[in-house]
């Protein structure tokens, strides 16, 4: 195959192709005597190998695992795979986890609140089981905002926003990011909190299966390319130069 055969097949353009040879994710081509690469199905199933596993593990994992293919032993290879099947399980778990507490969280009544309910950013941290640094930097990203008469005085946490709190520790357990929290807080301190808060969560649930599917339609890939040979014939030549392109 030409390189613009392997990148019309992989869903990549002609210099993504050679970016991926040049960083190992596809072995090194074969050259004719007058230097125009040779790609076999070899090359073929290890783009599309790196492209699903780039959608399920991230770029970074993904070129690790596909290089491995063609560096080490296959049971090295399965390892990766199977660290990045593990990391998705500890999210899922996490996820679970999270849609539990959330909403058990959720439909906690809030009534006769008293000054003396509210906890200090201590006392608050303790019981969520972080650094209250990690509660300063939600009140400067406007996730959880103490009360405070002035800008030096100590943060005090109401119940209201001791529950937020808890739900932002439970989301940010399961995945979220910072940004999405920010718009999705004020949200939740309205009407309809538990249903926002479910719907998030059923974002990311389905986030996680996309992902999951992508890591099987890689392995798939990665299957096939450990079946094919693990050298090119660097012999092989084009039946036509006229249809092969420069390097």
């Amino acid at each position: 195959m030409r390189t613009v055969d392997v990148a019309r097949r992989a869903g990549y353009s002609v210099q993504q192709v050679r970016n991926l040879e040049r960083d190992g994710v596809l072995p090194p081509a074969a050259r004719t005597a007058t230097g125009y690469r040779i790609y076999a199905d070899v090359h073929l199933q290890s783009a599309l190998a790196y492209r699903a596993l780039a959608a399920g593990a991230g770029p970074i994992e993904a070129k690790r695992i596909v290089r491995a293919v063609h560096e080490f032993p296959a049971s090295q290879v399965l390892a990766l795979l199977d660290a990045a099947h593990a990391r998705l399980h500890t999210e899922r778990t996490q996820l679970r986890q999270a849609k539990e507490a959330a909403h058990a969280i959720t439909s906690e009544p809030i009534e006769g609140v008293r000054a003396s309910d509210s906890m200090n950013i201590s006392e608050l941290a303790a019981a969520l089981g972080v650094r209250p640094s990690t509660l300063r930097h939600w009140h400067t990203e406007d996730l959880v905002v103490p009360d405070r008469d002035r800008p030096r005085d100590t943060r005090r946490y109401t119940p209201t926003q001791v529950r937020d709190a808890r739900i932002v520790h439970q989301l940010r357990m399961a995945g979220y990011g910072i940004a999405p929290l920010r718009a999705l807080m004020p949200q939740l301190r309205r009407a309809g909190r538990s249903e926002d808060v479910a719907s998030a969560l059923a974002a990311r649930d389905a986030s996680i299966a996309a992902r999951s599917k992508a890591l099987l339609d890689g392995a798939a890939a990665l299957s096939a390319v450990l079946s094919l040979s693990t050298s090119v014939d660097a012999t092989s030549s084009p039946r036509d130069p006229a249809d092969a392109e420069p390097a």
